[in-house]
């Protein structure tokens, strides 16, 4: 006599199409009814491993959810609309939105969500260097594309997640080779001659504020009495949409006559590292102050078109620095003081290097420069001319030190009580 099966207990059977068949239990779906896959091949062996394979992706929890078959596309869509963008800063959304509508649904948006490879993803990134991508821009897709899979493998929807088993684009490191002490000094002489907001450049050189955070500074976040700053916020990419009511020509909503913002001034900090006090020197606190009159002329003679922000950093009537402006100024700057050129986070690079130059602890410097892993060290701090010069005269005094040289330190120290 034939047993009957238990509840949930595969099955294989010979259809009457000649065919055999498989029905293994997986699960629930979302209604409550049982999640029952179907299976078939052309002879019973071939389907009694289909239901194996069922069945051990079932028990070790990396079977596909049941429901909507998902092309990339699909998902990436969705992902970056009702997932990541409401969740995340507005910087970081656009970074996601560049890379899915420009890489990665016009690169292997068509293929299905659980039949994407690691070689797909592989060639995607191999294919945008040859048509011209950088490196790092390949890069950013696949941290994108990764990120967006996670999710869809943590929902059930993927097995596994094939961006993250792909190998990367190769990064070279490029050597930062920050300011010397000498050129420094120049540009700061130079900031010091600058018609507006001079003291914007030597915050970035003795401190070492990224952009954003320069340009996000407020007054209340300054303390000249005790000569500090508290980081809080961040200077944001304006982003603009045309305001006007009949079409105004302009191709850009930014150059609209009556554009309409998109997204906020500022934002906080995005990290706990980054919102932190730092200490100004003395001299920088002077620089603040003049300022600060600087400002005071520009409100009186700017009047009612004076807009009040509080904003350390400011147009001639108030308002929030543009990045783009500031990017421009930093260009200018390096001209006038005749120095070669170089990126405007190369002052950050250089700051960070001149803590390393005067032997302030890590843990000082982290707490500065606003970073919350240690490895930031090592791609900020660059091993200069002057700080390979004094290790190797280290070195030398220890290693060439005379022996009568050192007997005369042992006699002083025999010779103190």
């Amino acid at each position: 006599m034939s047993t009957r099966r238990a509840n949930g207990e595969s099955t294989v059977y010979e259809g009457a199409d000649g065919r055999w068949h498989g029905r293994v239990t997986v699960g629930t779906r979302d209604d409550g009814t049982p999640d029952r896959r179907h299976v078939t091949g052309k002879t019973e062996k071939t389907v009694n491993a289909k239901v194996r394979i069922l069945e051990r992706e079932r028990d070790s929890g990396t079977l596909r959810k049941a429901g909507e078959k998902w092309t990339v596309a699909k998902w990436l869509t969705h992902w970056l609309e009702n997932i990541a963008i409401p969740n995340v800063r507005e910087n970081t959304a656009s970074g996601y939105r560049v890379a899915v509508n420009v890489h990665l649904i016009p690169g292997i948006g068509a293929h299905r969500l659980e039949k994407l490879t690691p070689e797909h993803v592989e060639k995607l990134t191999r294919r945008m260097q040859e048509n011209g991508s950088a490196p790092a821009t390949a890069h950013q897709a696949l941290r994108t594309l990764r990120t967006a899979l996670n999710e869809a493998t943590r929902r059930g929807h993927l097995a596994k997640n094939p961006a993250s088993l792909a190998k990367p684009p190769r990064l070279d490191d490029e050597e930062v080779e920050p300011y010397t002490i000498e050129e420094v000094q120049r540009l700061l002489i130079s900031a010091a001659e600058a018609p507006r907001n001079g003291a914007r450049w030597a915050v970035a050189l003795a401190i070492g504020l990224r952009q954003g955070e320069a340009l996000g500074l407020k007054w209340a976040d300054v303390d000249l009495t005790n000569g500090s700053i508290v980081v809080r916020r961040s200077r944001l990419r304006p982003r603009w949409q045309h305001g006007c009511t009949k079409p105004c020509g302009r191709k850009l909503g930014g150059h609209c006559p009556h554009r309409k913002s998109l997204r906020a001034e500022a934002a906080e900090t995005k990290s706990r590292a980054g919102r932190r006090r730092i200490g100004l020197p003395e001299q920088l606190v002077s620089l603040l102050r003049q300022h600060k009159r600087a400002q005071a002329a520009d409100r009186h003679k700017a009047g009612q078109l004076w807009t009040e922000g509080d904003w350390v950093f400011s147009t001639p009537t108030g308002g929030a620095l543009n990045p783009r402006t500031d990017y421009t100024e930093w260009k200018r700057l390096l001209k006038k003081a005749g120095l070669r050129d170089g990126r405007l986070h190369d002052a950050r690079h250089t700051a960070a290097t001149v803590l390393l130059v005067l032997e302030v602890a890590e843990r000082a410097v982290m707490g500065i420069m606003g970073w919350s892993d240690s490895g930031m060290t090592k791609r900020y701090q660059h091993l200069t001319a002057q700080v390979r010069h004094d290790v190797a005269a280290k070195v030398g005094e220890l290693l060439w030190q005379s022996a009568d040289d050192r007997h005369a330190e042992s006699d002083l120290a025999k010779m103190r009580p």
